[in-house]
């Protein structure tokens, strides 16, 4: 059975997964499945490795004390849609929106294990090296072929969505943020996850 088949029979995250505290989410989402389906092909990873930014109080977050601007505003929306931006004018960030309208938190996907669509992925990003294909927030946009367009695609719909993934037992472990260093008390915060010996992780 191939990978695209499976990825069918597994069950699309629901809206009211997002319409939680952010850290739940971003705990929540490690292993689970992010799709990206294009003109291109199917392209699939297992969430390895996640950040969580909680709004209006968060030092490191785009909508610290409540900042709303033409790119934060999808965050103000109930949780469960695609938050991209772009950093160092060259790089794409993939983030999922959290919790109820006007609650502007979201979680940054840092890492992704390939899964599905392997052989377009590394056209896209150039490269042979499987562990380097997704291990980070820029590759793993470039891999998936996720850029500013997808700012705002309802994560319930059909061309980027989360796949539950199934039941399996986990090893989480948490740290700071990485690269926050602006953020003063709040780059101490335990809100990175990730798998803990997973290879792909960034």
């Amino acid at each position: 059975m191939s990978s695209v088949t499976i990825l069918y029979m597994m069950k699309k995250l629901q809206r009211d997964f997002y319409l939680r505290d952010v850290n739940l989410i971003a705990r929540d989402l490690l292993g689970k499945i992010l799709v990206h389906e294009s003109d291109e092909g199917i392209a699939s990873g297992v969430i390895v490795e996640t950040e969580a930014y909680k709004g209006p109080e968060d030092k490191a977050a785009h909508t610290y004390n409540n900042r709303r601007t033409s790119r934060t505003e999808i965050q103000f929306r109930e949780g469960g849609y695609a938050y991209v931006y772009m950093i160092y004018g060259m790089y794409f960030c993939f983030n999922v929106t959290a919790n109820l309208p006007n609650m502007p938190e979201a979680v940054l996907i840092r890492a992704l294990e390939p899964l599905d669509g392997v052989d377009l992925m590394k056209g896209r990003r150039k490269t042979d090296k499987l562990k380097n294909l997704c291990s980070g927030p820029g590759k793993l946009c470039a891999a998936l072929g996720i850029n500013k367009e997808d700012n705002g695609e309802d994560l319930c719909g059909g061309k980027i969505y989360i796949l539950d993934g199934g039941k399996r037992k986990l090893k989480i472990k948490t740290s700071p943020r990485i690269n926050i260093d602006y953020a003063e008390e709040y780059k101490n915060f335990l809100w990175r996850y990730f798998i803990e010996g997973n290879e792909f992780v960034s």
